[in-house]
């Protein structure tokens, strides 16, 4: 699939959109229209090496699993991630987030790109629309994130933040074994 972009203002300092996007785990509640069933792939959903597994919302796709990692961090200016998905994890997921000072705010440009292995990937990509879908979607969890940003989560109609499953793991939480 050829890039698809987006991008929208937000009447916030940079830093706190950037510290917002660098944790995976906040996504779904922007994203959650489009992204189903989002799990997490390790405790720790924060910078560099981040990811998540889910399921696109994607009509006459039955192989419509993606996971992501982010693997550049560099704040507070871009976060860049890459992952697979499709039939048998054959499609590569490329995409960015670049968060800009703005003079009223910060401008947050988001884009995804696809790139399908086999022609019968690239069948399935454009019998399903995937490019509209994934344009508007984009477009909707960017107003979603504006909204959460600017009138806080309370206000704004979101989905729910990814939690890992599960009890205390790490050793500041007050878990003692025997």
């Amino acid at each position: 699939m050829d890039p698809v972009s987006a991008s929208i203002n937000i009447q916030r300092p940079r830093e706190e959109v950037f510290a917002y996007l660098q944790d995976i785990a906040n996504h779904p509640e922007f994203l959650g229209h489009v992204l189903r069933d989002f799990r997490l792939t390790r405790e720790d959903p924060i910078g560099r090496g981040a990811g998540a597994r889910f399921r696109a919302k994607v009509p006459f796709n039955r192989f419509a699993h993606y996971d992501l990692t982010f693997t550049t961090v560099e704040a507070p200016f871009r976060i860049a991630f890459v992952g697979r998905g499709g039939k048998y994890e054959r499609t590569l997921l490329h995409g960015e987030w670049r968060v800009v000072e703005d003079g009223h705010g910060s401008r947050v440009d988001v884009r995804v790109e696809t790139e399908p292995k086999l022609p019968s990937d690239r069948l399935i990509e454009a019998v399903s629309c995937q490019r509209g879908i994934a344009r508007r979607g984009l477009r909707k969890g960017l107003l979603r994130l504006r909204a959460i940003l600017e009138e806080g989560r309370e206000s704004a109609k979101t989905g729910s933040r990814a939690t890992i499953a599960g009890g205390a793991r790490k050793p500041a939480s007050g878990f003692r074994l025997g």
